[in-house]
Order: structure tokens, then C-alpha cells, then sequence
């Protein structure tokens, strides 16, 4: 069994300081804390500032070093891990191809670790995009128009930069990536809801049947260097 670091004593004889986090780091372990919280209650009006102090073993003042109000809070708290998702989606699809070029095969290979990473976020957060999804109808304009729709313009300009790189333009890639978001939000309901949910069979079936039905079938050889 490993031993655990200890720290040297001081030479002034006081106990060791715990090292402070940064201002990030601090951020992210509310917003953790803020997530299981909001959860449990599966309300935000009956969450208050001071459980998710508690879950977070901090004092609520240092919550409003961070966040503004409650409702900044569970916007963060849902926005984040879909746009951090969203932002590992961009980036791969951008370089998909920097190694070799794409083919038919890779094509659904692709799809497929794409929508296993939006059903796995989606997933996680889905009590919580319900709630700002399905409650208050002013809160679930803002937050589609602002993070939801604009998560979705950005894979579909990424799918549109790929593809114009082999010479095809795709009518409606902003469609296609609503659709997609679509079918990974009931596959993570499936996976969240139902016991005996087959992920790997039914993400096999729609990357299969996403790339038949939006996507040009590319030919390696059409890369334009």
C-alpha cells in the first residue's frame, strides 16, 4: 500500500497550511457540488445557497465570490458540461482527418464516439436539463436560444468545415445536428430510465443509420490538401 505524502512541519511549530485552490478550481467544485444538490431536490427553488454550501464544505459567501445569484448558478451548473462537451466534439471533428484521411468506415466509427460522449454528458445532466428545459418558459427560451441552440451551430460548422474539405456541402448541417442532439438526448433517457438499455447495439444503429440519412458518403481521395 502506497504511503501518503505527508507535509514537512513548519519552523515556526503551527500546523501546515492546506494549499488554497485556485479561483478555477474553486469554481468547478461548486458547481459540482451544485449539480448533486440541485438533483436531490429536483427543484431549484427548494435548493438553497446553503446546501449547496454544505455539499461543498464551504461558506456561502465564498458561493458569491463565484456566482452572482442561484439562478447563475444552475445555469452554470447545466450549461457546463454540455458546452465542455461540445467543445471535445469541435475539436475532435476537426482533426479527424489530420492522420488520415476519412472513408465511409471511419466515418460511422466517428459518429459513434461522438454520440457516446453526448449520451454519457446528456446523461449526467439530464434531471437538470429537464428542469430548466421543462420549467419556467422565459428560463427555458434563454437557455435554449443562448447555450442549447448555439451548442448546436457549432457541431454543425465543425461537420460543415470537414466536409467542405472534400469537397461536399451539405444542405442543412444545423438540421442535422439538431438531430442528432435529439436522438442522443432519448438514448440518454433509455440509458438513465430503462435496465435492460442496450447501449452499444442502439448507438451501433443510429451512427449507422445518421450517416445514411444526413451525411455524403467521402471517398479519401477527394481530400483537397
Amino acid at each position: 500500500m502506497a504511503k501518503q505524502a505527508t507535509r514537512a512541519p513548519r519552523t515556526d511549530g503551527t500546523a501546515p497550511r492546506a494549499r488554497r485552490l485556485t479561483a478555477e478550481a474553486r469554481k468547478s467544485s461548486i458547481l459540482k457540488a451544485a449539480r448533486r444538490a440541485f438533483t436531490e431536490t429536483g427543484d431549484m427553488n427548494g435548493t438553497t445557497i446553503r446546501h449547496i454550501a454544505e455539499r461543498a464544505g464551504i461558506s456561502e459567501g465564498v458561493i458569491y465570490r463565484h456566482f452572482e445569484s442561484k439562478d447563475q448558478l444552475f445555469f452554470e451548473a447545466v450549461v457546463e458540461p454540455l458546452t465542455d462537451a461540445v467543445d471535445k466534439l469541435v475539436a475532435a471533428t476537426l482533426v479527424v482527418d489530420r492522420d488520415e484521411p476519412l472513408s465511409p468506415e471511419r466515418q460511422v466509427e466517428t459518429m459513434n464516439g461522438l454520440y457516446r460522449k453526448l449520451i454519457s454528458t446528456l446523461e449526467e445532466v439530464l434531471p437538470l436539463l429537464g428542469l430548466v428545459l421543462f420549467g419556467d418558459p422565459k428560463d427555458a427560451r434563454r437557455f435554449y436560444r443562448e447555450n442549447f441552440a448555439v451548442a448546436m451551430d457549432r457541431l454543425a460548422a465543425a461537420w460543415r468545415a470537414v466536409e467542405a474539405r472534400y469537397g461536399f456541402e451539405s444542405e442543412s448541417p444545423e438540421v442535422a445536428a439538431r438531430a442528432v442532439m435529439g436522438i442522443a438526448l432519448m438514448l440518454a433517457m433509455e440509458a438513465r430510465y430503462m435496465p435492460k438499455f442496450d447501449r452499444d447495439n442502439a448507438v451501433a444503429r443510429v451512427s449507422e443509420g445518421t450517416m445514411a440519412g444526413f451525411f455524403p458518403s467521402i471517398d479519401p481521395a477527394q481530400l483537397r490538401r
